[in-house]
């Protein structure tokens, strides 16, 4: 089943900014989700991938209806290797017990994300 671009980029301009609400008023209870323990610290750099997630969810609702482009193309280059990479560091920090098994859920919708934009793609700009 092929995925339309705007559909695609529509689902992760609204996922990005509920993420960015979450980790904006709530990093805690993301952080437990994961089994990573709250501290100030933490807080801190949760708060501001908060504002990231608000930055991606902002350029994906304007990229939306954009044709296929260069642009548009780098812009979803960086997101496929984006969501590919953090889908890696996620299992790597599970498997070295530094997150728990709450880590999966991103890591798995990093990756549906990811390889969704992969076949989302024009080849055609690619």
């Amino acid at each position: 089943m092929r995925i339309s671009f705007p559909s695609l980029a529509t689902f992760t301009a609204v996922l990005c900014l509920a993420l960015a609400v979450a980790w904006g008023i709530r990093p805690d209870w993301l952080l437990w989700l994961w089994g990573v323990e709250y501290s100030a610290a933490s807080g801190l750099v949760a708060r501001r991938n908060g504002v990231l997630f608000l930055a991606i969810g902002i350029m994906f609702y304007r990229l939306r209806h954009m044709p296929p482009s260069p642009p548009r193309s780098a812009l979803v280059s960086g997101f496929i290797v984006g969501c590919l990479g953090l889908a890696v560091l996620g299992i790597g920090e599970w498997l070295n017990g530094h997150a728990g098994p709450g880590i999966l859920l991103a890591v798995g919708t990093e990756l549906l994300l990811g390889l969704g934009f992969i076949q989302a793609r024009d080849p055609a700009t690619d």
